[in-house]
C-alpha cells in the first residue's frame, strides 16, 4: 500500500473543500473522498444551505461504501439540522474507516461525531492535515471560537498611498483583473460592510456580478477526472448566493433610490439609536438595526456581534478611510486586504486609512501573508500584528 495514500486522499478532500466556498454558507465548507481497495469510488463537496453534506455527496456517488474508507476535511455532525446527522449515514452505509482532518470547532457539538463513529465500531483517526484543513473555513472557526466571524477589509491605493481624489472621485484605481478578484472575495463573503459616505460617494451595488468570477477548474484537474469516469465540479456557480450588505448609516442619510437598497440582494441599514426612520426608508424591503453610538461612532463590537448571530462567517469590509481605520484601531479586523495600482495620485488625494497617529511609537505594525500580482495591479493581504 502507498505510504502516502491517506495524505494524498486528504489532500483531495481540501481541494474538493474549496470548491464549496463560495455556496456553502453559513456551513463550512467540507470536502469527501471515499475510497476502497485504494480506489476512489465516491467524491463530494458540501452544497448550498440545506442542501446535502460533503459525506452524503460522496455516498451518492459511491452507490456502495461497504467497507470503505472516508476521508473528511470536517469531524462528521453528529446533530440534526435541516439535514440528517453524517456520522449516521456513514454508519449506516457500512464505511469501516474515518479519517478526519478536524474536530468541529463548534462547542456543542465537537467530538460527538467522533464518538458516535467510535461507539459504532468505525476505525477513526483524526488530525491529518489539521492545519491546511484550518486554512479552509477561518471565518466559520473565528465564528465558533470567538464569537464573530472572520473581517476583511478590501482597499485599493495608488503607489502613493491614496485611495480617492480630494473631491472624493475613486473610480477606477485598479484594473480589470483587480475588480475581478474582488468580485471573487465578494462571492465568497456573508456579508459585505460600507459607511454611507461610501453609498452616497458611489451609489455602489456591493453585490456579486456573476459573470466577471471568471473560470476557476484547473484544466489538469479536469483532464485527471475525465479519465478517471467521475463528475466535473464548477468552481464558481452560477446560481452562487449574494451576501448581505450592510450599511453603516447613523442618519438614514442613504437615499431610498440607492442602489444598495434595491432587491437584488438582502439589505441592513444599522442607524443610530435615537434616529426616527424616514418613511421612504420605512417602505423599503430592507432590515433596521438600531445600534448604540460612542465618541468613535456605531458601536461596531455589537454589529460584529449581530453579524456572527445571522451566522455570518466571512465578512467584507469595502469602505472609506474612516470605517477602515475604526475597525483597525477597534482590533476588528483579521485581515486587510490591499490592491496597489501602479499610479501616483499626488498628496492631495485621501488616505488609505484615517488613523490619528502622532508618534512613531503609535505605528501599527502588520505581517505581510501573502504578495501576488493581479493584471496590471498588486495585491497584499497583510494581518495585523
Amino acid at each position: 500500500m502507498d505510504p502516502h495514500f491517506d495524505t494524498r486522499m486528504m489532500a483531495r478532500a481540501l481541494q474538493l473543500a474549496r470548491r464549496g466556498k463560495y455556496w456553502a454558507a453559513p456551513n463550512p465548507h467540507v470536502g469527501c473522498v471515499l475510497t476502497r481497495d485504494d480506489h476512489v469510488i465516491g467524491e463530494g463537496f458540501t452544497q448550498p444551505a440545506g442542501g446535502n453534506h460533503a459525506e452524503i455527496e460522496a455516498l451518492r456517488a459511491a452507490e456502495d461504501a461497504t467497507g470503505a474508507t472516508a476521508y473528511v476535511t470536517l469531524e462528521p455532525c453528529s446533530h440534526q439540522g435541516r439535514t440528517g446527522p453524517c456520522a449516521d449515514a456513514l454508519i449506516e452505509a457500512g464505511v469501516s474507516r474515518v479519517v478526519v482532518a478536524m474536530r468541529d470547532p463548534n462547542p456543542l457539538v465537537g467530538g460527538q461525531g467522533l464518538e458516535k463513529l467510535r461507539a459504532a465500531g468505525v476505525q477513526v483517526e483524526c488530525g491529518l492535515l489539521e492545519s491546511e484543513a484550518r486554512e479552509v473555513i477561518p471565518g466559520f472557526i473565528a465564528r465558533m471560537s470567538r464569537g464573530r466571524g472572520r473581517v476583511r477589509a478590501k482597499l485599493a491605493m495608488s503607489l502613493d498611498g491614496r485611495t480617492a481624489m480630494a473631491s472624493g472621485e475613486s473610480q477606477w484605481i485598479t484594473g480589470p483583473a483587480a475588480r475581478q478578484d474582488v468580485q471573487r472575495l465578494r462571492a465568497m463573503s456573508c456579508a459585505i460592510v460600507t459607511g454611507v459616505g461610501t453609498v452616497l460617494a458611489d451609489d455602489c451595488a456591493l453585490t456579486v456580478r456573476r459573470d466577471e468570477l471568471g473560470a476557476s477548474e484547473d484544466a489538469a484537474d479536469l483532464m485527471v477526472r475525465s479519465a478517471q469516469g467521475l463528475p466535473r465540479f464548477i468552481g464558481y456557480p452560477t446560481d452562487s448566493r449574494q451576501p448581505l450588505r450592510v450599511v453603516l448609516d447613523s442618519n438614514f442619510q442613504t437615499p431610498p433610490t440607492a442602489k444598495i437598497l434595491d432587491n437584488t440582494a438582502p439589505t441592513l441599514l444599522c442607524h443610530d439609536v435615537s434616529a426616527e426612520t424616514p418613511a421612504a426608508i420605512t417602505a423599503t424591503a430592507v432590515d433596521r438595526l438600531p445600534l448604540a453610538r460612542d465618541e468613535n461612532g456605531i458601536d461596531l463590537v455589537a454589529l460584529m456581534e449581530h453579524l456572527a448571530a445571522r451566522q455570518c462567517n466571512e465578512i467584507l469590509v469595502e469602505s472609506g478611510p474612516r470605517l477602515a481605520g475604526a475597525l483597525l484601531q477597534a482590533g476588528l479586523l483579521d485581515e486587510l486586504i490591499i490592491y496597489m495600482a501602479p499610479t501616483l495620485m499626488g498628496d492631495r488625494a485621501r488616505p488609505l486609512l484615517q488613523l490619528p497617529l502622532d508618534s512613531m511609537s503609535q505605528k501599527v505594525s502588520l505581517e505581510v501573508a501573502d504578495v501576488r500580482r493581479v493584471g496590471q495591479d498588486w495585491r497584499f493581504t497583510v494581518i495585523p500584528a
